[in-house]
């Protein structure tokens, strides 16, 4: 007999464990496809890189956070067959579904970069986006004493896109309040055209690096590490010139995509994300399937932020299509960075699909508030853990 489920959740990340939680409140049978055993809370890595948090209070057993009731099935989804409403996995099995949510987040192609797999977490080279490198951004950023401390931005979609920035912001301030910013150099290198996204905050934070003195360079896409030179090679995008700037520490961001197991299927659009509609978050092809989170096509910037605010949507338009009933729920492209802009200080940028704020507290958030820098650090961290993924918040 075939094993299937009424749900069936493709990721145990942000998105799978919240959707699931919330679904098993309704009395869904559910089960979740995830083949790894530790959940992270990934938004602290940037507070980790800049030696405020230590990295093993970013991870817990995913054991403990799977919802009860739920079916974990600890594999990995290899292919989509939407027309026979199965999956998949890894070790063969077919399992089938009612309804398909699809949420694997967002893959880092490190081998993108020339050089950057073999200097990874070596002689300068560093990057908050891995849990087994980011306490070397501390290491090295204590280590540099003068010379070039340079931080890229790459020119795909990332999750979190202020995230490049931000450790920017602490390093900076670190070699201020140690005396050693007049030695230091210090480069946001970016391939976007502007520091930030939304424009109600991008002029705060351009103020921000005039002020400290930070050198922004725009429209620089970082494509190989030179480890016993230590340079790195950038592309200047409008003239396809190649660029390279010295560093004697290298904060990189990688390039992101969607997974590959994604790219390849019928669920996803040209650009390799799973295809789905930016308001009701149903796939646009295939009226049982919905998808959420880093892996969507959703327009909007990849934050745990925004997968608080779609998941809710995702249930109440799952529970409406189950019942026949119209999709009335709307996502509107809620998103939220905070934008740690030193070690007492933080701008709450929150924004929507048109780019203009969408704040939540009654004070002018587009302003560094040590207040907010206190919200990131404690608050956020226990909403994450004890309401969004027990499906209360």
């Amino acid at each position: 007999m075939q094993e299937s489920y009424e749900v069936v959740i493709v990721g145990g990340g942000t998105a799978g464990i919240s959707v699931a939680a919330r679904l098993r409140r309704k009395g869904l049978g559910v089960a979740i496809i995830e083949p790894s055993d530790v959940h992270y809370y990934q938004p602290l890595w940037t507070l980790v890189g800049g030696g405020i948090v230590p990295k093993e209070d970013t991870r817990r057993p995913e054991a403990d956070y799977i919802p009860n009731g739920s079916t974990w099935i600890k594999d990995r989804v290899t292919e989509f067959d939407p027309d026979a409403n199965q999956v998949v996995t890894e070790s063969g099995k077919r399992i089938g579904y009612d309804f398909l949510i699809v949420c694997p987040g967002i893959q880092i192609d490190w081998d993108k970069i020339k050089g950057l797999p073999e200097s990874i977490g070596k002689d300068g080279v560093c990057s908050n986006y891995s849990y087994e490198y980011v306490d070397k951004t501390w290491e090295f950023i204590r280590k540099t004493k003068q010379g070039n401390a340079i931080f890229t931005q790459p020119n795909t979609p990332i999750k979190c896109g202020g995230a490049p920035q931000k450790i920017c912001y602490l390093a900076e301030d670190y070699f201020r309040i140690n005396g050693l910013r007049d030695k230091i150099e210090v480069k946001f290198i970016t391939a976007s055209p502007t520091i930030f996204g939304s424009p109600y905050y991008a002029p705060t934070l351009a103020k921000h690096c005039e002020d400290t003195g930070i050198i922004t360079k725009f429209k620089m896409n970082l494509t190989e590490i030179r480890p016993n030179s230590k340079e790195a090679v950038f592309q200047n995008l409008d003239t396809g010139d190649e660029v390279i700037e010295h560093y004697d520490l290298l904060h990189v961001t990688p390039p992101m995509s969607s997974p590959d197991f994604i790219k390849r299927s019928p669920l996803a659009n040209s650009a390799g994300w799973v295809d789905v509609d930016k308001e009701t978050l149903r796939h646009t092809k295939f009226e049982n399937i919905f998808g959420l989170g880093d892996a969507s096509s959703l327009p909007t910037s990849k934050t745990g932020a925004a997968i608080r605010k779609q998941v809710p949507v995702v249930v109440e338009n799952l529970l409406n299509q189950r019942s026949g009933k119209p999709l009335t729920a709307k996502y509107n492209g809620y998103t939220s960075c905070p934008l740690v802009t030193g070690y007492d200080s933080l701008i709450m940028a929150e924004f929507g699909y048109d780019l203009q704020p969408m704040e939540t507290f009654p004070i002018d958030q587009n302003k560094e508030r040590y207040s907010m820098f206190l919200v990131k650090r404690y608050l956020l961290p226990q909403l994450y853990w004890h309401g969004m993924l027990r499906g209360i918040a």
